[in-house]
């Protein structure tokens, strides 16, 4: 095998050219469909990171009516739907997957936060429990976060992230400061942020409207003194902190099964749900795979030009060196040892030629996201495959060629000119 290797290699430095012209099918061939599986995984890890954010483990559980989320603001609060207690909280820590939870309320921050007199308009305001800021990947940016005795004291202190903070402040030091919220007086006492700085890609109004409530600031007050603020016994909302993105989908449906079970209310329409992000992701990422299929396929057009090109040359390197089959024949060379040295030579053309169409797949692939921005990802499987598949191409085109060698009768070989 390793003397059939090094024939071939010889014989493709003998013929330079003509074997590179051969392997240029397998070339764009193979860098055509590394470039286009490079593309589709950078956009799907585009889309799951648009959706779900970069690091963010977290699936949110809330309230919904029918296919919306339950809206307070309009439709009060709802009965039969119970304030989720800490017992309940901890039994979700028992579930597979789950690393954290916590518990929060919410609503629309429009014109109800001041400094002075500029006003918070847009954002959200949350009322969340101790366990919050770990469960979603908060750091402490200033000051300091919430600790035990501002919740049993009810005190009435607030955290703002670092864009509510830059609209109240702008750029005045917020740390100890007064802001008030629906007219009551909230001490400022931190400035937090998430973990993972993610910057999501806006292509459209959609995307801006998707990321507007995180661009435009959050506000956060200890979810004991929510009362204060709006009322007493609304529904909840939770955060689950997850070992994994993939396993959003299960937590959050056995979250909600558990939730659900704890429901008295007689509107039917009224169940926990998660935002299944994840599903969310997987289904836009369906929505162009016909379209990627597509242009695998027509990439892979080029492999089988590229393989006919191999057969045909590998037709006239038996034609040429048909004296030189005869002549090994002659001394003993038997149909095997024939038929494994055309296949083998007609194999490491094809590897050759795929394992360059690679590199320039992932130079293609980097030009592309270069002059689009869209996110690229070298898939390694597929570089692998593409190289397994041209020695495959070369294996099965090379077959009638070898084949023919092997079976050249020695004395019509040698009289051949």
């Amino acid at each position: 095998m390793l003397e059939n290797i090094r024939l071939s290699f010889q014989g493709l430095w003998s013929h330079k050219m003509r074997s590179f012209l051969t392997m240029l099918g397998i070339i764009i061939g193979i860098a055509a469909i590394i470039a286009i599986v490079s593309t589709i995984k950078g956009t799907n890890e585009q889309i799951k990171e648009n959706l779900i954010g970069s690091g963010e483990n977290t699936v949110n559980v809330r309230l919904y009516q029918g296919d919306n989320t339950y809206e307070i603001d309009y439709n009060g609060v709802p009965d039969g739907v119970p304030v989720i207690t800490e017992e309940t909280r901890t039994k979700m820590l028992d579930l597979k997957h789950v690393e954290g939870a916590a518990l929060y309320t919410s609503r629309e921050a429009y014109n109800v936060i001041y400094y002075k007199n500029t006003g918070l308009s847009g954002g959200k305001i949350y009322g969340i429990d101790k366990n919050y800021l770990n469960a979603c990947n908060f750091i402490i940016r200033k000051g300091r976060g919430f600790c035990e005795s501002d919740y049993k004291k009810f005190r009435k202190v607030v955290l703002l992230d670092e864009n509510s903070s830059e609209t109240l402040f702008q750029g005045e030091e917020p740390v100890g400061k007064t802001v008030e919220i629906q007219r009551e007086p909230y001490i400022v006492v931190g400035i937090v942020a998430k973990s993972t700085k993610f910057e999501p890609v806006i292509n459209s109004m959609e995307d801006y409207y998707t990321y507007a409530e995180n661009s435009t600031g959050a506000v956060y007050v200890p979810d004991t003194t929510w009362p204060l603020l709006y009322g007493y016994d609304e529904p909840q909302s939770m955060v689950l902190k997850l070992d994994s993105v993939d396993n959003m989908t299960v937590a959050g449906k056995e979250a909600s099964a558990i939730l659900n079970g704890g429901l008295f209310s007689n509107d039917e329409t009224l169940k926990y749900k998660a935002d299944d992000l994840l599903k969310q992701a997987e289904d836009l990422q369906k929505l162009g795979q016909s379209t990627n299929t597509m242009l695998i396929w027509i990439a892979g057009i080029s492999l089988l030009v590229g393989g006919i090109g191999v057969m045909n040359i590998m037709l006239v390197s038996v034609t040429e060196r048909t004296q030189e089959i005869g002549l090994k024949k002659a001394i003993g060379a038997r149909k095997g040892k024939v038929l494994g040295q055309f296949l083998t030579e007609a194999a490491v053309l094809t590897s050759l030629g795929g394992l360059i169409g690679v590199i320039m797949g992932i130079i293609l692939a980097e030009v592309i996201s270069r002059l689009t921005g869209t996110l690229v990802a070298i898939s390694v499987p597929a570089a692998v495959l593409a190289v397994v598949f041209s020695m495959a191409i070369g294996i099965v085109f090379g077959l009638l060629p070898s084949y023919k060698a092997a079976n050249l009768d020695p004395i019509e070989a040698l009289r051949h000119e």
